[in-house]
């Protein structure tokens, strides 16, 4: 059995997750995801998530084609996590492109393109703005 890890916040849950997660998922026969707690995404984008930790993990954990979920607690766990759950490959948003070449000694490590016209940043400031609108 191939396994697959990826890393995420998975907030304000869009058609671009379902898409990145439902692509990861082709590069193997198990999905795990791990969904950054509320602390590592405020380390790495300056603001707490919209949707709970808790929340964001039963949204994630609802897709048919994720088999495991876990709360990634640190950026500098990437290797440790790859390792505990026996990880064949990683695949992450081309945003992260090269970012994370150091764990290719543990796995394969796969980038894909971002779903264009649409983020949970996008989508924040969409709601901000009245008359706003995404993707069109």
């Amino acid at each position: 059995m191939k396994r697959v890890i990826t890393f995420g916040t998975f907030d304000v849950f869009h058609v671009g997750h379902v898409n990145i997660l439902e692509r990861a998922r082709s590069f193997g026969d198990y999905l795990i995801v791990g969904i950054s707690s509320d602390a590592l995404n405020f380390s790495k984008k300056g603001r707490y998530p919209i949707y709970s930790q808790a929340d964001r993990i039963k949204i994630v954990e609802s897709l048919r084609f994720v088999d495991a979920v876990f709360v990634e607690e640190s950026l500098a766990l990437k290797g440790q996590y790859i390792q505990e759950h026996s990880a064949d490959v990683m695949v992450m948003g081309d945003d992260w492109a090269g970012k994370f070449d150091e764990f290719k000694p543990l796995c394969d490590v796969q980038y894909l393109t971002r779903t264009p016209s649409i983020s949970t940043t996008e989508i924040i400031e969409v709601v901000r703005t009245p008359g706003a609108s995404i993707g069109r």
